[in-house]
């Protein structure tokens, strides 16, 4: 891959995200965004072309470095462990960012009670799109925040077949559940 002065990458094995500001024969330097220099071989990065909203889209992956990571990762203690050929068991999870900044231009004149409505509107119409077009898992990331929103959402996932777990704490940190859908086996 290619990298640019000027590129947003975010490294593969960590939570750092920043621009390229040095390009060498074996090594990047990268800004985070907190402002500090690290240097990363090219490998260990990737270039990040889309927002997080448009990725809570399930946009496809050409990354091959970021496919290899995928391929090669063990799975999660936590995650059920399921025996099937499926392609799709082999794509990263679809992520939906349940952050009211996500969702709506401004919250002037909201209460937390229309805050809740518009994230639970959108939770819900994520997983039944994600149970449609037969998507095996989906992120939901909510923040740690008062528990609400995780609570609501629990409540949620009871209406449906999935089951819900803590989502990766490298990744996402305490703010996110993973949701595993079962397929029924004709669509």
């Amino acid at each position: 891959m290619e990298f640019k002065v000027g590129d947003t990458v975010a490294v593969l094995d960590d939570v750092i995200k920043g621009k390229v500001i040095g390009v060498y024969a074996h090594k990047i330097v990268i800004e985070s965004e907190d402002g500090f220099s690290f240097d990363f071989l090219p490998k260990e990065l990737v270039v990040i072309r889309e927002s997080q909203r448009e990725l809570s889209k399930f946009s496809d992956i050409s990354n091959e470095s970021l496919l290899e990571k995928i391929n090669l990762s063990s799975g999660k203690k936590n995650a059920p462990k399921f025996k099937t050929a499926n392609l799709n068991d082999k794509l990263p999870p679809m992520e939906v960012d349940l952050h009211i900044h996500n969702l709506a231009s401004s919250t002037r004149g909201m209460d937390n009670y229309d805050m809740l409505n518009i994230q639970m509107n959108e939770a819900k119409h994520k997983l039944e799109f994600a149970i449609k077009n037969r998507i095996p898992k989906i992120v939901f990331i909510h923040g740690v925040g008062q528990g609400v929103l995780k609570s609501e959402l629990e409540y949620l996932f009871k209406n449906y077949n999935v089951k819900s777990y803590e989502a990766s704490f490298q990744k996402y940190g305490l703010g996110a559940t993973e949701v595993y859908i079962y397929q029924n086996s004709k669509g």
